[in-house]
């Protein structure tokens, strides 16, 4: 069964602003969603905040080169991912409009099969 990746991009500020109850409710609805969609999950977890985040590229000699931090401006940031099956990406999208994003959205990604070019 093909899989899918639901990468959670959210306002991380918002969040970090947000009223101490909708921060509890929030993880409540996604212990929720992790119960209702237990047959489907392969993993998923949420990630730290982006300040904690360190970054790996290459230079033209092809030395790694580290760096504090991520370099897209944007307000969102990825926050967290669910890794499931579905049998197509219609039934990847039902899943993914269950996933609790009071902060942003989810993006849906097909994850590329071992051993197929």
């Amino acid at each position: 069964m093909p899989e899918y990746l639901l990468l959670i991009h959210q306002d991380e500020q918002s969040w970090l602003a947000a009223d101490p109850s909708v921060q509890e409710r929030t993880l409540r609805e996604h212990r929720e969603f992790i119960a209702a969609h237990a047959d489907r999950l392969r993993g998923g977890n949420r990630l730290r905040p982006v300040s904690t985040a360190t970054m790996v590229r290459h230079d033209e000699q092809g030395r790694p080169v580290i760096t504090d931090g991520v370099f897209a401006e944007s307000k969102e940031v990825l926050g967290g991912y669910y890794l499931i099956e579905a049998a197509d990406l219609d039934e990847a999208i039902r899943i993914a409009a269950a996933v609790p994003s009071p902060f942003g959205g989810i993006e849906v990604r097909p994850v590329h099969p071992e051993g197929e070019p």
